[in-house]
């Protein structure tokens, strides 16, 4: 058994709030954030004292076509430096990797980019492709982190095979991803033990990214915290796929370590979040709701979402096979 680690009261120096909100949050758009909005969650991070911002995804243009997505779904190098410049500031710039549209060979040196962590989504399946981009991310110089996707659908075994695995790996974080929003705070507890017992033999940290299907997002993440993840995941106002994700503002008016200030991201929902909800939808729904109790992708909520279907009764139904 994982004792708690520090108090409500301590500060902890290995958490690094990691926002998400332009990565997470362009699932909801198709990635066509403004220039004029990356700007000024960039400044809101540096002012807020965000340890990494997740600018979006490193998606090749040769499997994804940039008519259908902005231009944070592929975070060209002159894209990302054209709202950052050099970045000569503490905050570290993140882009994510999914298995099967990022390439390793356009990824460039890390002497060549403004990145600093190269993040890998990936399903169980596609570990052995994980693996790969991982070594070649942190041979070409970057911090690297791995985000095991849908673990919720898998068995206890698989997980631990796969755990195995890449902690042998030199990738720098290992995350807990409850990808359908599923998960009650005693299982995050089992989970984070359960990552910690492979990661901490080899020097590595976990994460957690956690989805507010069930209203727990924030709940999962203290939890985890609580017992040992020191990388937490957060976006604004829980902007993000779906139910969305865990608050930062939340987050922050949690954490005691005077480095973080709540003020900037008050002053940045003001000015872009709330004119931002009257034209996007996410965040808690009966229908992410009942996705997350079930154990299930939400494709079928937010097609629910989209349709403005309020049948909830037949939607439990139909989801759970019942007559």
């Amino acid at each position: 058994m994982f004792e708690k680690k520090g108090t409500m009261l301590s500060v902890r120096e290995d958490l690094k709030v990691f926002d998400c909100t332009i990565r997470d949050g362009g699932l909801v758009n198709n990635f066509y954030f403004s220039d004029e909005f990356v700007k000024a969650h960039y400044e809101m991070c540096l002012k807020s004292g965000v340890d990494y911002m997740e600018i979006g995804k490193n998606v090749s243009p040769t499997l994804m076509s940039e008519d259908e997505y902005g231009p944070w779904n592929f975070c060209k190098e002159e894209d990302i430096r054209r709202i950052v410049g050099e970045n000569k500031t503490d905050l570290k710039i993140a882009v994510m990797s999914d298995i099967g549209r990022s390439l390793k060979e356009e990824l460039r040196p890390k002497n060549e980019s403004v990145v600093d962590m190269i993040r890998i989504a990936t399903y169980i399946h596609q570990i052995p492709a994980a693996i790969e981009l991982i070594e070649d991310a942190h041979n070409k110089g970057y911090e690297t982190t791995v985000n095991i996707m849908a673990i919720s659908k898998s068995f206890d075994k698989e997980l631990d095979e796969v755990l195995e695995l890449l902690a042998k790996t030199p990738v720098d974080v290992i995350y807990i991803a409850d990808s359908f929003g599923s998960f009650y705070p005693e299982q995050i507890r089992a989970l984070t033990e359960k990552y910690l017992s492979f990661t901490q033999k080899t020097g590595k940290k976990v994460g957690i990214h956690a989805h507010n299907n069930l209203q727990l997002a924030y709940a999962n993440t203290l939890e985890a915290m609580i017992y040992g993840a020191s990388f937490l995941d957060v976006t604004v106002s829980g902007l993000g796929r779906g139910a969305g994700n865990c608050a930062l503002e939340l987050l922050l008016g949690f954490l005691k370590n005077p480095k973080y200030n709540q003020m900037p991201v008050f002053e940045f929902i003001e000015n872009y979040i709330v004119d931002l909800e009257k034209k996007l939808d996410w965040g808690y729904s009966i229908p992410y709701m009942i996705t997350g109790q079930l154990n299930e992708h939400p494709r079928s909520a937010m097609k629910a979402r989209d349709e403005q279907d309020t049948k909830y009764r037949e939607f439990f139904k139909n989801l759970s096979n019942m007559e």
